[in-house]
């Protein structure tokens, strides 16, 4: 039987009790009046919360399965792909392992994208753009409006947003963006068990989709949309998690957006006075994450950081891809406070000084 702990990971992330018990419901079917009334209230709150008009698809998936879709759905031959990280190598792999001409936008890791460096080297013929909005192997965030303001200057394609790790965290200003797709999971900020990914897409990604061959079935933006429009999945979706998610977003609006960003960003800070003080930030500053932070460890041995923090009841996350060995990470997204990051920052103290 696993022992309890708090995660302050990059994710999946803590889901608080009552949320959990929103699962426990009587069963419905997925076709029938009760999920369609469901299925609505949840689209309807996304949009209130994330203050956008876009259609908001849901699907039964991790937000990977949703990246791909934008690619089968939105790319014919071409497209290009920014990286500053892991998870921007991530799509531009789903790219080309979908047979689509990729060109590779790179920006050394723990460096911001920028928007001059974009717009002087996109190819002008590319059909769309991919960019990771906070980039969780590194711990920053990109500048979106300046990299889509660079890119719409010199083209016009499609751009699809990774906000896996952003939305519900950070103030993305969607109703501004001009993105052609926002992609998150359930598992992240929204604090919620994995299993939905959420994609938020425009009417000219669905138009140029109908020109697209061989799209696929289960993440067809088609014909999830052609249902969505009925208020009905696709396929059978995890009903207990819709009930979850439903619960949350209620609990969220609730809270109030406002108050959820400056949470976070409060949260943050105080993560990343104590790693300046302690260690080292890796992410540039001034385009540092308000949901993640990466740790520069030095001389810290983080399996041994880690399993004295599970001793006290509190898990974080290590680093990841090429940077793995050399960093770790401390997530501060979802429904934590401020008061618990300050109880993780107490014991983190307690175990380095006991190391060293």
């Amino acid at each position: 039987m696993s022992v309890y702990r708090k995660l302050f990971t990059v994710g999946p992330v803590e889901v608080r009790r009552e949320v959990l018990e929103a699962m426990t419901k009587p069963m419905i079917v997925h076709r029938g009046k009760d999920y369609e009334h469901l299925q609505e209230s949840i689209v309807e709150k996304i949009r209130k919360a994330l203050d956008v008009d876009m259609d908001v698809l849901i699907a039964p998936s991790s937000s990977t399965g949703l990246l791909e879709s934008c690619v089968r759905c939105g790319v014919s031959k071409k497209m290009a792909g920014i990286s500053n990280g892991a998870f921007g190598e991530r799509w531009q792999s789903i790219g080309s392992l979908n047979g689509k001409t990729v060109q590779k936008i790179e920006i050394p890791w723990g460096k911001a994208t920028r928007g001059d460096y974009v717009g002087n080297t996109l190819q002008e013929d590319v059909e769309a753009v991919t960019i990771v909005a906070n980039e969780s192997s590194t711990g920053v965030f990109n500048p979106l409006d300046e990299i889509i303001n660079a890119i719409r200057s010199k083209c016009d394609p499609l751009i699809f947003i990774d906000a896996v790790t952003a939305a519900f965290g950070i103030d993305l200003k969607l109703r501004s963006l001009d993105a052609d797709a926002i992609v998150f999971g359930t598992q992240k900020a929204l604090a919620l068990p994995p299993g939905l990914a959420i994609i938020c897409v425009s009417e000219r990604l669905l138009e140029k989709a109908r020109s697209v061959e061989n799209r696929g079935y289960y993440f067809d933006l088609l014909e999830m949309k052609k249902f969505a429009d009925k208020n009905l999945p696709v396929t059978t979706p995890p009903i207990s998690l819709m009930y979850a998610l439903d619960f949350q977003l209620e609990r969220i609006l609730r809270e109030g957006m406002k108050q959820r960003y400056e949470r976070h960003k409060a949260m943050a800070e105080a993560v990343r006075s104590w790693a300046a003080k302690r260690l080292s930030l890796f992410a540039e500053e001034g385009y540092r994450s308000d949901t993640i932070t990466v740790i520069s460890k030095g001389n810290v041995k983080f399996d041994q950081l880690q399993e004295e923090l599970k001793k006290k009841g509190f898990e974080i996350s290590p680093g990841y891809g090429k940077i793995k060995d050399s960093t770790f990470r401390i997530g501060h997204m979802g429904d934590l406070t401020v008061k618990e990051i300050e109880e993780l920052l107490k014991a983190m103290d307690e175990v380095l000084e006991a190391l060293t």
